[in-house]
C-alpha cells in the first residue's frame, strides 16, 4: 500500500527488496523441479521432446525459453517447444481470452505431434490456467511426464499432473502483477530446466558451451577460445581447427585431443551420443 505515493528512489528499493526473495522461493521448490527434470531427460534420451505450455507472461517465457535452446546449445528448433495460447501474435499482443479455453490447447499439441516420449510443463503462475490445466490432461492421457510449474500454494493437485512445481514468490508489490516475482522465479526456474537437461545431454564440457557453431565472428572468436581453452591450442591454431570442423567447436576440439581428422572425430562424437568428454575418454590411448 502506499505505492503510488513513493519517490522513484522509493518505489525501486521497494522492488529490489522484493525481487531479493525470489531466490530463496525457488531454492524451496528445487526437489520438485529436479523430480520433473529427472523423467523429462529420460524422455529426451528416448528421442522425445521438452514442450512447454502457458498463457500470457509465463506462455511468454516458456517460448524465449524455448527460442534460446537451438543458439546456445545447437540443439534442432523443435526438441525444446514453447506453445502460448493464442500463437505467436499472442508475444506481443496480449490474447487473454484464449487462456480461458480448456480445449484450447488440442490443436496446438496437435499441430507439433505430441507423443507419449514427450515431457510437457504447464506454466501458469496462478495455477489455474484452463489452456495450461487442459493441455496438461491431454498430455497425461497420450502418455507424456507432465509437469505443473507455479508460484500458487494449490488446494488441492490439478488431474493429469506428475510433477507439481510450487515456487511460492507471495503477493506483488503491485498487486496482481505476476510479470514481477512471479515471472523472475518462472524464468530461473525454466533456465534450470533447460541448462540442466542439455548438460545432462552432453551440450557442454565443463562448463563450456562446446556444441557452438561459429556462424557468424562473434561466435568465431567464443568457439576459438573454447577450442583453446580446452585443448591448449594456440589461437591461430584454433582458427585453423574450427576451419577444418566446419565451425564446430566440439569437433574441433575432437580433432585436436584425439589427433584425428574431422571424419574420425565425427565418428567417435556420434558413437559416444554426441558427448565430448565420454568421446575423449573412450579412444584407444
Amino acid at each position: 500500500m502506499g505505492l503510488d505515493g513513493m519517490s522513484v528512489e522509493e518505489c525501486a528499493a521497494l522492488l529490489n527488496a522484493e525481487d531479493a526473495t525470489v531466490a530463496s522461493a525457488v531454492a524451496r521448490a528445487l526437489p520438485a523441479v529436479c523430480g520433473f527434470i529427472r523423467d523429462a531427460e529420460a524422455r529426451l534420451r528416448g528421442g522425445g521432446r521438452l514442450v512447454y505450455v502457458g498463457a500470457g507472461t509465463s506462455g511468454r517465457l516458456g517460448v524465449l525459453d524455448a527460442s534460446e535452446c537451438p543458439p546456445t546449445f545447437q540443439t534442432p528448433p523443435d526438441l525444446v517447444v514453447g506453445l502460448i495460447a493464442g500463437g505467436d501474435a499472442a508475444l506481443r499482443r496480449s490474447s487473454e481470452s484464449r487462456e480461458d479455453d480448456p480445449d484450447g490447447a488440442l490443436a496446438d499439441l496437435d499441430a507439433i505431434g505430441l507423443k507419449a516420449k514427450d515431457a510437457v510443463l504447464g506454466i501458469a503462475a496462478g495455477g489455474t490456467t484452463p489452456y495450461v490445466l487442459g493441455g496438461l490432461r491431454i498430455a497425461h492421457a497420450r502418455g507424456c511426464v507432465t509437469g505443473l510449474l507455479t508460484c500458487a500454494n494449490l488446494a488441492q493437485r490439478p488431474a493429469g499432473i506428475g510433477h507439481l512445481i510450487e515456487a511460492l514468490t507471495g503477493p506483488e508489490a503491485l498487486t496482481g502483477s505476476t510479470r514481477l516475482k512471479a515471472g523472475t522465479a518462472t524464468k530461473m526456474i525454466l533456465n534450470t530446466v533447460s541448462t540442466t537437461l542439455m548438460v545432462r545431454l552432453g551440450k557442454c564440457y565443463e562448463n563450456l558451451m562446446v556444441d557452438l557453431r561459429a556462424t557468424n565472428e562473434k561466435l568465431r572468436d567464443r568457439a576459438a577460445r573454447i577450442v583453446s581453452e580446452i585443448t591448449g591450442a594456440s589461437r591461430e591454431e584454433a582458427f585453423a581447427l574450427l576451419d577444418a570442423a566446419g565451425g564446430s567447436a566440439k569437433t574441433a576440439v575432437a580433432m585436436r585431443r584425439l589427433g584425428a581428422d574431422r571424419d574420425r572425430a565425427e565418428a567417435a562424437l556420434d558413437l559416444a551420443g554426441g558427448n565430448l568428454r565420454a568421446a575423449l575418454e573412450s579412444a584407444p590411448r
